[in-house]
C-alpha cells in the first residue's frame, strides 16, 4: 500500500507533459493542482518551457533537484515509456499516466502498456492508468486535485472510483451542483497497474472515507473484489454502477478500457455475497449517495410518511412496498397524539395526510411525535408546494421536527427544484432532499 499512499498523499508532484496553452490537459492539470493549494512542492516538466504558471520549468524528470513522489504523466502514447523510466531512475514513487492509445485500442498500444507496467514493476512504482482523468484528495493537509476537469471537488466523506474519466469527471461536475462532497476521487482508466481493488483496500481503513461509489466496467479479479468489499462493507456502504448488463453493454465496455467485461448473469448475486448496493443508473448512485453521507443507515424496513397531499404520498407508499420496505400503520398512543396535535387531521394512517393547507407547524407537529415513535426507522417528509406557504418556513419546521432523532430523514418537495431556499436549507443542514 506505500505506492499507493504516495500517490494520494505526495508530498511533491511533478507534471510530465505541463503546457502554457490553456485548454490543454497538461495545462488544466497543473492549473488544478495550483489553484487548489496542493501543500506541497510542483515541478511542472517540459524540455520547450522554461517557466509555466510561474514556476521553474525542468527540462525532464531527471532535472528535478528535489525528491518526487507522485509523477503525472501528459505527453504522447509513444513517449510514454521513455518518461517513466526516467521516473524509475529518479525515484519516483507513483505514477498517474492521463495519456491513452494503450491496451483499448489494440496493436501496438497493447505492447506499449505491457511494457509500460514491466518498466514500473522494475523500478518498484505504481501506476494508476493509463487512459484515465486523474485522482483528487481533499484532505487539507493534501489538497491534490490532479485532474483536468474545471469543476472543483468539494470536501466530502465519500470515496468515488471511475474505470471512465469521461463519466468520472461528469460525476464530479453534477456532484458539485448537489452539493456532494469527496474524500478521495480515482478514475482508473486501463488500471494496467492499480485496480479498483487496490483502491479499495486502500480506502477500507481510511477515517475520512465513510461511503464508496463504483462505476465499473469489470471486476479484474472478482474473488478479490469479493473478500474486500465484504470486509468494508460491514463498516462502509458501498454502492456501485457496473455497466454491461446486455452482451452488447459488455462488448462495447471491453472496447472500452481495453478489459473483458463480464455479462450481468451473476454480477447481482456477487454482489449480494459481499454487501455491495447495486443502482441502475449514475441517477440513482448520486440518490443513494447523498443519503449515505448525510444520514445514518436506517437499522430497519419501516418507514413513516408525512405528506400535505395525499397522492404523492400513495405513489411513495407503493414504490417502499414494491422495494420491500413496510409502511407500517400507527399503533397505540401515537394515533391519539397525532390526532389531538394536528388540527383538522382526519384518519390517522400511515402515508399521514395533512391536507393541501398545511404549513410548517403541521410538519412540525408530526414529525417531533414520530422521531421517537419507536415502530419506525426512516421517516420521509413530503411536501408539494402551495402557492400560499413559503417553502423556507416549512423547511426550518421539518428540521426542528426531526431534532435530536436518530432515524433516517430522507425529504421530497415536489416540483420545488434545485435552488429552492427550502431545498437548500435542508441541504445545507444534512438533509437530503429529493
Amino acid at each position: 500500500m506505500k505506492g499507493i499512499e504516495h500517490i494520494f498523499r505526495p508530498k511533491s508532484v511533478a507534471v510530465i507533459g505541463a503546457s502554457t496553452r490553456k485548454g490543454t490537459i497538461g495545462h488544466e492539470i497543473l492549473h488544478n493542482i495550483i489553484i487548489n493549494e496542493f501543500n506541497g512542492k510542483v515541478f511542472p516538466v517540459n524540455p520547450k518551457a522554461g517557466v509555466i504558471h510561474s514556476i521553474k520549468c525542468y527540462s525532464t524528470i531527471l532535472d528535478v533537484p528535489d525528491a518526487v513522489d507522485l509523477a503525472l504523466v501528459v505527453v504522447p502514447r509513444d513517449a510514454v515509456s521513455v518518461v517513466a523510466e526516467q521516473c524509475g531512475q529518479k525515484g519516483v514513487k507513483g505514477l498517474v499516466v492521463i495519456s491513452a492509445g494503450f491496451k483499448e485500442v489494440g496493436g501496438k498500444g497493447i505492447k506499449l502498456e505491457k511494457q509500460l507496467v514491466e518498466i514500473c514493476k522494475k523500478y518498484g512504482m505504481r501506476m494508476i492508468g493509463p487512459n484515465c482523468f486523474g485522482i483528487v484528495n481533499t484532505d487539507p493537509e493534501h489538497s491534490l486535485n490532479c485532474t483536468f476537469g474545471k469543476t472543483r471537488a468539494l470536501r466530502g466523506r465519500v470515496g468515488f472510483i471511475s474505470q471512465s474519466g469521461a463519466l468520472g469527471e461528469a460525476i464530479m461536475n453534477h456532484a458539485y451542483e448537489l452539493g456532494l462532497g469527496f474524500s478521495m476521487v480515482a478514475s482508473i482508466g486501463n488500471k494496467a497497474d492499480v485496480s479498483a481493488n487496490d483502491i479499495l483496500d486502500f480506502w477500507k481503513d481510511d477515517p475520512d472515507t465513510d461511503v464508496i461509489l463504483l462505476y465499473l466496467e469489470n471486476f479484474g479479479n472478482p474473488r478479490v473484489f469479493t473478500k474486500i468489499a465484504r470486509e468494508i462493507s460491514r463498516h462502509k456502504p458501498i454502492v456501485a454502477v457496473k455497466s454491461g448488463r446486455t452482451r452488447q453493454g459488455a462488448m462495447a465496455a471491453s472496447s472500452h478500457t481495453g478489459a473483458l467485461a463480464e455479462l450481468d448473469v451473476g454480477v447481482d448475486a456477487l454482489f449480494d455475497q459481499c454487501g455491495v448496493l447495486r443502482v441502475s443508473s449514475v441517477e440513482e448512485l448520486f440518490d443513494v449517495a447523498r443519503a449515505l453521507a448525510n444520514q445514518p443507515i436506517p437499522k430497519g424496513n419501516r418507514v413513516a410518511i408525512v405528506s400535505n397531499a395525499g397522492g404523492p404520498g400513495l405513489l411513495a407508499t407503493d414504490a417502499l412496498v414494491n422495494l420491500g420496505m413496510n409502511v407500517a400503520p400507527y399503533r397505540g398512543a401515537i394515533k391519539t397524539k397525532l390526532k389531538k396535535a394536528i388540527a383538522g387531521l382526519g384518519t390517522v394512517n400511515n402515508p399521514l395526510d395533512l391536507v393541501a393547507g398545511a404549513g410548517g407547524e403541521s410538519f412540525k407537529q408530526a414529525l417531533s411525535l414520530i422521531r421517537n415513535d419507536r415502530n419506525f426507522d426512516t421517516i420521509i417528509p413530503i411536501f408539494v408546494p402551495p402557492v400560499t406557504i413559503n417553502q423556507l418556513d416549512v423547511a426550518k419546521s421539518i428540521l426542528e421536527g426531526i431534532k435530536g432523532t436518530k432515524k433516517t430523514v430522507l425529504a421530497c418537495f415536489m416540483g420545488a427544484g434545485e435552488g429552492s431556499e427550502g431545498v437548500d436549507y435542508l441541504k445545507r443542514h444534512g438533509v437530503p432532499v429529493y
